[in-house]
C-alpha cells in the first residue's frame, strides 16, 4: 500500500507505526505520469529535456533527461542527489553519462535540502511539490525511487528492463534500500553512500551488481557522517565478497564526501566507470 505523504508525516510526528511497506508491484502501484516541463530558473543553458513525474498521493518530481546522440534504445541510468538537494551538478553528470552512450536522468526526488555539503553544488529550486526529504531507509524514499525508476523505463529511448541507479550520499542509500525492499535495478552505483550495520548485515539480499565509488576522507564538515566513512564502505564491500556477491569498489585517496563535484579528474573517472559498469 502507498501511504499519502501527509499520513506518513503525521505518523512520524505522533510516534505511530504503520504496517511494513515493501515496494509494491503490478496493480498495487499508481502509474507515474510523465509530462513535458519548462526549464527551472537558471538552467536554461543546460541542454536537456525537462519533464515532470506525477504520482497521486506522492508528489510531482522534476527530471532532466540527457539523451545520447544516435539511435536508441539506450541503457538507462537514474541519478539521485544527496542531502544537499537537487543541483545543476547532477544534470551535468547526466549529460556526461549521455556522452558515453547512456540515457541518463537526473531527478529531484525530494524538495529542499541543505547541510554542509550544499556549498559544493548549485541548487535547482524548481521542484517544490516533490516529496519531503526522508531517511534513506524510509518507505517514502523507496516509493519515490520506484516511481522515478518506472518513469525512466517508460521513456521512448530507454532500453527495456530495469534501469541502473546512481546515487550520491542519501541518494545512494535510498537506491540501496529500494533494492533491499524488493525494487528492481539493473545495477547500483553508490557514490559516497552511508552503510549502516543493519544494511551491511543484509548485503546478501542485494541481488544486483554493485559499484562502490568512495572517498577515503569522509568528514561531517563536508556532508559526510559516521555512516559514510571509508571503513563503513569497506565493511559493506567485504560482506559482499564473503557472500560471493558481485561488487566493484574504487576508493579515491584523499577525496572527501563531495569529491565528484570538486575534482574534475575524479568526476571524469566516475563517469567513465559508471558508463562501463552499466553496459556490462
Amino acid at each position: 500500500m502507498l501511504y499519502p505523504t501527509r499520513i506518513l508525516v503525521l505518523a512520524a510526528v505522533l510516534g505511530l507505526s504503520l504496517p511494513p511497506v515493501a515496494v509494491a508491484s503490478g496493480e498495487q502501484r499508481t502509474s507515474p505520469v510523465v509530462a513535458e516541463s519548462t526549464p527551472p530558473a537558471g538552467t536554461e543553458g543546460l541542454a536537456v529535456k525537462w519533464k515532470t513525474v506525477t504520482v497521486a498521493d506522492l508528489g510531482v518530481m522534476l527530471i532532466a533527461v540527457a539523451r545520447p546522440s544516435g539511435e536508441g534504445p539506450f541503457p538507462a541510468v537514474l541519478v539521485l542527489h544527496g542531502t544537499h538537494g537537487f543541483a545543476q551538478e547532477y544534470v551535468r553528470l547526466a549529460q556526461a553519462l549521455a556522452r558515453q552512450g547512456r540515457l541518463a536522468v537526473a531527478a529531484c526526488w525530494f524538495t529542499g535540502g541543505g547541510g554542509p555539503g550544499a556549498r559544493f553544488v548549485t541548487p535547482i529550486t524548481g521542484c517544490p511539490d516533490a516529496p519531503a526529504m526522508s531517511a534513506a531507509t524510509s518507505d517514502l524514499a523507496s516509493q519515490t525511487v520506484d516511481a522515478l525508476a518506472r518513469a525512466v523505463r517508460s521513456l521512448p529511448d530507454a532500453r527495456p528492463g530495469p534501469v541502473a541507479l546512481f546515487g550520491h550520499s542519501r541518494g545512494g542509500g535510498a537506491a540501496l534500500n529500494y533494492v533491499l525492499k524488493g525494487g528492481e535495478a539493473r545495477a547500483l552505483i553508490l557514490d559516497n553512500t552511508g552503510y549502516p550495520a543493519e544494511v551491511t548485515d543484509r548485503a546478501a539480499r542485494v541481488d544486483v551488481p554493485v559499484l562502490i565509488l568512495h572517498g577515503t576522507v569522509n568528514h561531517a564538515d563536508d556532508g559526510g557522517s559516521a555512516l559514510s566513512t571509508v571503513e563503513m564502505a569497506r565493511n559493506f564491500e567485504s560482506a559482499r565478497r564473503r557472500l560471493g556477491k558481485p561488487v566493484t569498489a574504487i576508493y579515491y585517496d584523499g577525496s572527501g564526501h563531495n569529491g565528484i563535484f570538486i575534482n574534475p579528474k575524479q568526476f571524469d573517472d566516475e563517469v567513465r566507470r559508471t558508463a562501463a559498469f552499466v553496459a556490462q
